[in-house]
């Protein structure tokens, strides 16, 4: 049966940095309570004319030259985003459009938080199903849209950013490759992350999201790593959600990951919701952190309450 893997990543963030003395101008804050309660140092803030499009545009571009690819190599577009301001056309149009694609297949997905992971495997069934032969997986979030300036519980959380994969066919066992996804919800538990109203706006029950993500989630990905056959001490890298430090270092301390390089992009960059995971693998990988072929866990949580996990091998 064919498989998958991620050829190449790209990353990309706008110009304009937020540092916590900036928010301390805005809200009753300081560079003190917010690292030490989330660990966030600087954010990226997109300008008024830089749509999420734009922003995933960017990334996808990256991630083609990295591998080498054209744009017309992609037959498939998926978008993971939660802060796109038009319902027609979708983000995935508008990337294609840009990057000058000719007749790919084009979906945006929401899952908020958990979005880039559930779009990867999105692509890797489509790929191993053979209606798709190579597929652009993009996570891109606008935080600073929907984010409360006034509410400092909330917007010293947020940053703005767009990460991306290329996905393609590999033979059998052949590695690096994208291993089985794990997935789920808590439905009943789904208003604990809102983005809503008119304008809509980011609110959350943050001790609620906390005491969930770091007592239920653990479990959850080691049964991600027993489903790729990767034990946790053999991980090379783990790649959360980028939602909180004090949310990462306990779940990545609980799933016995030992040997593994822990992103924290957070710090100097927030939350950026579906963004979050492959900005950071991009980063690690471009960095050197992790080496060809290295096996990294991947595990998206947050809106919904949903999940979703892969161990993938790093390009």
């Amino acid at each position: 049966m064919t498989g998958t893997r991620i050829a190449a990543l790209g990353h990309y963030q706008p110009a304009r940095v937020l540092t916590n003395d900036d928010l301390a101008a805005l809200v009753d804050t300081s560079d003190e309570w917010i690292t030490s309660r989330v660990g966030i140092r600087t954010r990226h803030v997109a300008g008024p004319d830089e749509p999420v499009d734009e922003l995933a545009a960017h990334a996808a571009a990256k991630a083609l030259a990295s591998a080498g690819l054209a744009p017309a190599d992609i037959d498939l577009v998926l978008v993971a985003t939660s802060t796109a301001t038009d319902r027609s056309p979708n983000t995935a149009a508008r990337v294609a459009a840009r990057l000058g694609m000719t007749s790919p297949a084009v979906m945006d997905l929401n899952v908020v938080c958990a979005g880039f992971t559930h779009a990867l495997a999105t692509a890797d069934h489509a790929v191993r199903a053979g209606s798709a032969t190579r597929a652009l997986v993009i996570g891109a979030d606008k935080m600073s849209d929907v984010a409360d300036w006034t509410d400092r519980s909330t917007c010293v959380l947020v940053g703005d950013g767009a990460g991306a994969a290329v996905v393609e066919a590999c033979e059998g066992d052949a590695a690096p490759g994208i291993g089985p996804v794990l997935w789920g919800s808590v439905p009943e538990m789904g208003n604990a992350v809102r983005i809503e109203g008119t304008p809509p706006r980011f609110t959350q029950e943050g001790q609620s999201v906390y005491r969930w993500a770091t007592t239920q989630l653990p479990p959850i990905a080691r049964a991600v790593c027993e489903r790729a056959g990767v034990a946790p001490e053999d991980l090379a890298a783990v790649v959360l959600h980028q939602a909180n430090l004090r949310i990462i270092e306990p779940i990545a301390q609980r799933i016995g990951a030992v040997n593994a390089v822990v992103a924290r992009d957070v710090v100097e960059s927030g939350n950026t919701s579906a963004a979050s995971i492959p900005m950071a693998l991009s980063k690690l990988v471009e960095r050197g952190e992790v080496v060809p072929g290295a096996p990294a866990l991947l595990f998206g949580f947050g809106g919904n309450l949903s999940y979703a996990g892969q161990v993938v091998y790093c390009p």
